[in-house]
Order: structure tokens, then sequence, then C-alpha cells
């Protein structure tokens, strides 16, 4: 043994030491008496002590050990059982598990409850009155009746009666899983609902089934009642009939348009067929019109084509999905345009083009919704006003059709019409003429998108230059005396999209005109650059603030915008110009005063707001431009109105329409003469028709636009604009220097007509309209046409010694090998011959025209 001193050990064989930290050993005597410190081998050193009483001692303390945690352990539980018993502070608001539970399993109860007695309650109702609808009465604005609706068109089929294309068709379009699903779709209810209230546009989760209850047993309106009814009846429809029956059902009460109710009536509407014979192509289109009848109706709306073939598509994928149509007969199937339509016989004349644009405005503002409205009972009062509108009628008849030859001019059977006119002030439409006869042309000429406005669009380009201080390429202010290059295909200039050198009229070269002077004679070659002068894009946005829609087919921001390929409507282009003479102040068109139902207000109509689209001064200086086109310029007809008036003519591309729309202070009207073949509804050129060479706007449309505006005046004071124009646009033309260049060798000009590269000869006209080509026996110096001390660019209709040009309508004879002018948009009154050139004195010599050395 050590002589070192031993530590003292107590009697049970362990030495006290220090306490170590973290969780104690079982046997640590802090757990509990007699439980000492074994080591590893569980045995216990000390003096007189073997392993195994080491082992023994350790075995009892562990034992005391363990009964002091399991009293500990009990105790411990029994506090945090008590501890949980008293739930404190928030956590008193918390349900517990059994909480929940019991209030799921009530409202279970509550719900199967309220399902069992909505199930009992609801019983099936008879048909609702669809069959024997009412009629809708349309009123004009003093009361007095301008139509009536409501003669039904259905005739009732049985399933057997559609051929299985038409209904697999409609099956992919309305309720692809008709056959196997239940009478409700939840899933498709819910996602309808979210979608609409997410602003991702009003959709439908209603079953063929549920479809069927609303438009046989009750009604288009949307209420929390109407649903609750359709629910329950459409569960119990499902339990008691067939889905055959269903779905014949559904065919035959479902609206096509067209005044088509039931699938038989709307393949005879449509195509001349009976029910069973449709294709697969023509029962894919009659689905696609159950989702918007009158909109996807792409004889009544062309502009809307896109959208029903996108429609049409999407039914036939949904056809080769279920396996009801093979991919390689897919591709085979071409799309069949709808007939031509024909309204009903109580629509005759006007009343049925009204009836049609009054429906589309309380549609498209979402006034009421098409279903809503095709239930009737309601009475509209509209803003048209019977004077005004017998008025239109009448220049129309007097002007055109009363001048018709159809049987000896082929021509003349394609000449169609259509105009409204629009208070500035309201907003309010007074008159629209929409065709021929409702029952013989169901087309609505005044609100369809398909042919080109033409010129009639140049006044949009100026009041953007003006709205956005705009500046020629040399950094001008575009102002009306603004001068620019009128060569015919001369390129634009600035333009970064590739090359564009437009044609003007009967490709007449004008020279250095000013914007004044391009406006009366419609030159295309100055605006196409002013439009890019102002930027496209700002141009198409002028045009939209004044009132076009953004959506307007080819409205497309390039240089070729200024030359109107736009196909706005009549009504499109009214309210444009209806902005323009309320100073630039632009509201929305309304058409319909109130609307009631059992002899109560039965619709709220929206409050038309009104916005300064541009400024004042944009507008005005545009009308005193437009002022000038009708006292000196292409619309001199319009000064038959016998009024202060202000207006622009237009043609479309191929002579497929002619337009003139104008205003006076008090009243802004839109006339439009189209081409367009009665048999396939194609668009066709008016060369030859009321016996003329040619229609453009400064003549019938001008003269139409002439005397409805004086009749429809007729007992009111004239009034005459107030205009506030911008700086520098005064009525007169600077007359701007330049200097004289050189003759070339060959003692001629170019073939444009007095223009070559950009230089010209002293003396030059500038006052006829000339022709592309040179006359013969030109000498060096002088002007085209000239000779000595004659007169230069005679005026109306005068003819010029030695090859000048004449104006006049038909354009004057010419001596000496001159070339005979032309007027610009069928201007009266021979703008061929304008005196701009003065008189010369000399061969070669005469007095300074309007150039300017700059060129845009």
């Amino acid at each position: 043994m050590s002589d070192e001193p031993q530590p003292q050990r107590n009697e049970q064989g362990w030495a006290p030491r220090e306490p170590e930290p973290g969780p104690r050993p079982a046997g640590d005597p802090a757990a509990g008496p007699g439980g000492p410190a074994r080591g590893p081998a569980g045995s216990a050193a000390g003096p007189g002590g073997t392993g195994a009483e080491g082992e023994e001692n350790g075995q009892e303390g562990d034992a005391g050990t363990a009964g002091s945690a399991a009293t500990a352990a009990t105790a411990g539980k029994a506090g945090q059982a008590k501890e949980k018993r008293k739930r404190t502070g928030w956590r008193r608001l918390v349900p517990t598990w059994r909480m929940l539970l019991g209030t799921l399993v009530c409202l279970i109860l509550v719900l199967v409850g309220l399902f069992a007695l909505g199930y009992y309650l609801v019983k099936i109702p008879p048909a609702n009155a669809a069959a024997t609808k009412q009629s809708n009465v349309y009123l004009y604005a003093d009361g007095s009746q301008l139509a009536r609706d409501g003669d039904v068109n259905r005739e009732n089929v049985s399933l057997a009666q559609i051929s299985k294309d038409a209904q697999h068709a409609t099956l992919a379009a309305e309720d692809r899983d008709f056959y196997t699903e239940s009478a409700i779709d939840p899933k498709a209810m819910v996602r309808a609902g979210w979608n609409t209230a997410t602003g991702k546009g009003k959709q439908s989760g209603s079953t063929i089934t549920q479809q069927y209850v609303k438009n046989y047993y009750l009604g288009q309106e949307q209420t929390v009642t109407r649903k609750i009814k359709e629910f329950f009846i459409s569960i119990k429809l499902d339990r008691e009939k067939s889905k055959d029956d269903i779905l014949e059902g559904y065919l035959n009460t479902s609206y096509y348009g067209r005044n088509a109710y039931g699938i038989q009536a709307a393949a005879q509407a449509y195509y001349g067929v009976d029910a069973d014979d449709l294709t697969v192509g023509q029962g894919a289109y009659l689905a696609a019109l159950l989702n918007a009848p009158s909109e996807y109706d792409v004889i009544a709306h062309p502009e809307n084509k896109a959208a029903a073939l996108a429609r049409w598509n999407y039914v036939l994928d949904g056809m080769v999905k279920k396996k009801w149509l093979t991919q390689p007969a897919r591709a085979r199937v071409t799309f069949q345009p709808p007939k031509q339509a024909k309204g009903p016989s109580g629509m005759s004349g006007q009343r049925g083009y009204l009836v049609q644009a009054v429906n589309d405005y309380l549609t498209s503002n979402k006034i009421l919704d098409e279903d809503t409205l095709t239930t009737g009972g309601y009475r509209i009062t509209t803003t048209l006003q019977k004077p005004k509108q017998d008025a239109f009628v009448k220049a129309v008849d007097d002007q055109v059709t009363d001048r018709l030859d159809k049987k000896n001019r082929k021509v003349d059977t394609y000449v169609r019409a259509g105009g409204v006119a629009i208070d500035p002030s309201s907003g309010k439409v007074r008159a629209m003429y929409g065709g021929i006869d409702y029952t013989r042309q169901y087309v609505n000429n005044a609100t369809r998108r398909d042919y080109q406005v033409g010129s009639t669009f140049k006044p949009f380009v100026f009041t953007s230059a003006v709205q956005n201080f705009s500046t020629t390429q040399d950094g001008r202010m575009i102002t009306p005396n603004t001068v620019y290059d009128g060569t015919d295909e001369r390129p634009v200039q600035g333009w970064s999209g590739g090359s564009y050198a437009p044609e003007n009229e009967d490709g007449v070269s004008y020279g250095d005109i000013t914007v004044r002077t391009a406006t009366d004679k419609s030159v295309n070659s100055v605006y196409a650059q002013m439009a890019v002068d102002v930027g496209p894009a700002k141009v198409e946005k002028t045009a939209v603030a004044l009132g076009l829609p953004a959506n307007t087919p080819d409205l497309t921001a390039s240089p070729s915008i200024a030359l109107g390929p736009a196909t706005a409507s009549v009504l499109d282009m009214a309210e444009a110009y209806a902005t323009l003479a309320n100073h630039g102040r632009h509201g929305t068109y309304s058409l319909v005063e109130k609307i009631t139902k059992d002899g109560e207000d039965a619709v709220e109509l929206p409050e038309r707001r009104t916005t300064q689209a541009v400024s004042r001064e944009a507008a005005d200086t545009t009308t005193s431009m437009l002022r000038s086109v009708v006292d000196g310029g292409t619309g001199q007809a319009a000064q038959a109105a016998g009024r202060p008036a202000a207006g622009k003519t237009g043609t479309a591309e191929e002579d497929t329409a002619a337009w003139f729309a104008g205003y006076t202070p008090d009243l802004a009207t839109v006339v439009a003469v189209m081409g367009q073949d009665p048999e396939t509804g194609a668009h066709k050129s008016l060369y030859g028709a009321l016996g003329q060479a040619r229609i453009n706007g400064g003549g019938y449309p001008a003269q139409i636009w002439a005397q409805f505006t004086k009749d429809a005046l007729d007992g009111t004071d004239a009034s005459d604009f107030d205009l506030q124009v911008q700086p520098g646009a005064e009525d007169q033309e600077d007359v701007p220097s330049f200097e004289p260049s050189e003759p070339d060798a060959t003692g001629g000009q170019g073939d444009d007509g007095g223009t070559d590269g950009g230089r010209r000869t002293p003396g030059q006209d500038q006052g006829g309209t000339q022709g592309p080509s040179r006359s013969p026996g030109q000498t060096n110096g002088q002007s085209q046409g000239q000779t000595a001390g004659q007169n230069q660019g005679q005026s109306n209709g005068g003819a010029d010694t030695g090859g000048g040009t004449t104006g006049g309508d038909a354009g004057g004879t010419t001596t000496g090998g001159g070339t005979t002018g032309s007027t610009t948009d069928g201007g009266t009154g021979g703008d061929g011959g304008d005196t701009d050139g003065g008189t010369g004195t000399i061969a070669g010599e005469g007095p300074l025209s309007p150039f300017a050395s700059g060129k845009p």
C-alpha cells in the first residue's frame, strides 16, 4: 500500500466528489438516498469491500433511485395535466379538436338537412314563357313607337332529327362530359366564380342540364334565388329524365342569334338546311354561336370573324379529343360561311337596323346581357329623333337609291349606303341609316367594320400633329401653312421600318404645297410624311382618344395609317368627328334614353362621362382646315346644306367605298356608299355605278350629307364655329421663297408632272393638277403646258392653250400636247385648275409659287 494518506470513505464504500454538469446518471445521490456512484464495471472500491459488495450496494442504490424517479415522474404528469386544464390568455380563444369536430359534424348535418329541405320544396315547374316570349318595344325619343320584336322563330325536333355531328359539336363546345357527369359540376362552378371574381371575364360553370333548366323552366335573371332553384331542379331532372331527353330539350331551347330558337331554326337561318343535314363544320359553327350568338355571326359582324373562327376550331379540337372525330377527318373540315341573313318581316325598312344597333349597344356596354334581353318585356326609349331619321332615309333615296338602274347596270346592284348623325354636345345618336331594307339586306352598314375609311382618317393625323407640337424633318412646326412636298410616290423620310412611297390619287404630283392645300386635295404623299413626323404611334393614340375603338381592324402604327386602311364603322367615325366638332371633348355615343319594365324603371343606364381627348386648339385648328375642304376643296358639294360646315372626303382602296365625314356646330354626320355583292357578300368596286366613272367622297356621299343636314336642321338657327386655332394657323398661306434651278440638258422635266429630284424650273405651273408625263414640244425654261403671255393653272374648267391643265369634274381639253387634269377625291368645282400659278408674261417666267427650299 502507498504511504500517502488515503481519502476517507463512508460506510457505503463511496467517496464524495464534485458534482458534474449535465444530466445525472441513475445512481446519482441527488436522485435519492442510498444510490452509490458506480464505476464503469458497476463495482464500488473501498476498504474491506469486495466487488460483489459494491455491486450489491449499487443495485440497492439503483432501486432506490428508480423508485424516486417514478414518484417524480408521476407527480410531474399530474402537474402537467392540471396545467393543461387551466387554459389561460389567448389559448382560451382557440377551439379544441373536439370543438372543431363537433362543429363540423353539426354543419354537415345542417347542410344535409337544408339540401333535403330544398330538394323536397323545389318542384320542377312547368315550362317558362320562353315559348311565348314577350316583345321588347322600341320607342323614338318622343315616345312614338319605332319597332316591336317578339316573333319567335322556333321549330322543335327530336334528337334523332339532329345530326350526330351537330350533337357532338354541341357537347364539345358546352359540356364534354355530359353523358358521364352528374347534373351539376361543383368544380366548374367554383372555377367560373373565381374567374369572374378575379377579372378573367364572366364565365359559365353550368352543365348542359343546368342551362336547359335555365332556358326551359326558369329565366335568364342573374339572382341567387334563381341559381338555387336551378341547382335543385337540375338534380331532380337528372334523376327523372334520360340524358338524351335533356340534350334534346337543350338543343330545342337554345338561342342561336338571327331570332332563331333551337337548332332546327338555326340550321335554316344560317345554312338553309334541316338539322339532320348539318355537316361537321356547320354543326361546329352553330355550337360556337351558343357562346355569343350575335357577336359570332360573321355576316352581321365581319370584324369578329377571327374570334368566331377561334371558337369554331376549339369545338372541332374538342371533338377530336373526345374521339367523336378523327384527326384526318378534322384536317379536311373547312369553314363554311353562313348565308346572307334576312330579317323578320316585322323589321322591314330601317326598323331592323335600328333595333339591332340598340341591342348591340345594350349588350356591348353590359347594360343588359343578350339572354336577359331576349326574354323580352322591356320598353326601350332611344335617342333617335323621328324627323331626322325620316330625313336621312329621304336623302339616301333622293341622291342614290332612286337613281339606280339595277336592270341595265349590274354594278348598281352592289351599291349600299350607311350613315349616322350625332349631336356633338351630348353624344346622342339622332339618326341612323343602315341599308336599303333589313328584310332584304341583313347587315347594318352603319355599324359594320369591314370597309376602309380612306382619307377621312387624315384629319386625325393633323390633329395629332397639333396636339403633340410636332415638327417636320427639318424642324418646322406643323400648321395648316407648313409646306410639304406633294410629289407622287415620294419616299417618306425618317421612317426606319422600310421604304414606303405612297401613290397619290390618279398618280398626280403636286410639288410643294401647304398642309391646307394638301388637305383640300387629299394628297397621300404629304400625309404619309406627316404621320412619320408626328409618329405613327401618337397618331393611333389620338384616333383612339377621339373615339375610334382601340381594336379597330387594321389600325396600325405605320406611315400608311394616314391613308385610312383602318376599317372603322360609320358610327365609329361619327363619334370621332363629333369630338372634333365639340372642341376636342369626347364622350362615348349613346343610343338609349330610358329602359322600363312593367311600368317601372328596370335598368339603370351608365352615366355619360366626357374627357378632353385633345386640346381645343388641336380640334379647332383641324376644324378650320376642314372648313377649307368644304369651301374650296374636294367637299364643295356639302355647301348645299346652307350651313357653316367642315368635312373630309375619303375613298377606300379599289373604290369599294366612298365617304364624306362632316359636321356643323350642331350635328356631326358621316355617310358612306359601299360596294357589296348581294349574293356572296364580297366587297365590290363601284366603278361605273350610277352611270359614273367613279364614286368618290365628294360626289354622292357629300350630296347625301348636304341634303340630310339641311333637312335635319330645318327650322333652327344656323350656328357659326367658335374656333381657337394654334398660332400661325390663320386662314392664309405664307409664300415661301425658293432659288430657281437651271433646267437640265434635255430642257424637260421629270415624269411626275413638275418635279425632278426636288428641283423645279422657273415659271413652273403650280395651279393645275398636272399629268404624270411631259407634254411633247416643251422647250427649255418653259413650264409644262405654258406659252408666252398665257395664263398658268386656269381655274374651274378653263382651257389652257399650249398644253396647260384644266379643272372641272370631267377635266378640260388641252392643245399642244398638254394633259388633262383631274380632281382628288372627286371634288366638285374643278380643283384641278387652281389659280395658285398666277399669270405668266413671257416664256419661262412667272410669279413665285408657294415653294420651300427645305424638304420634309
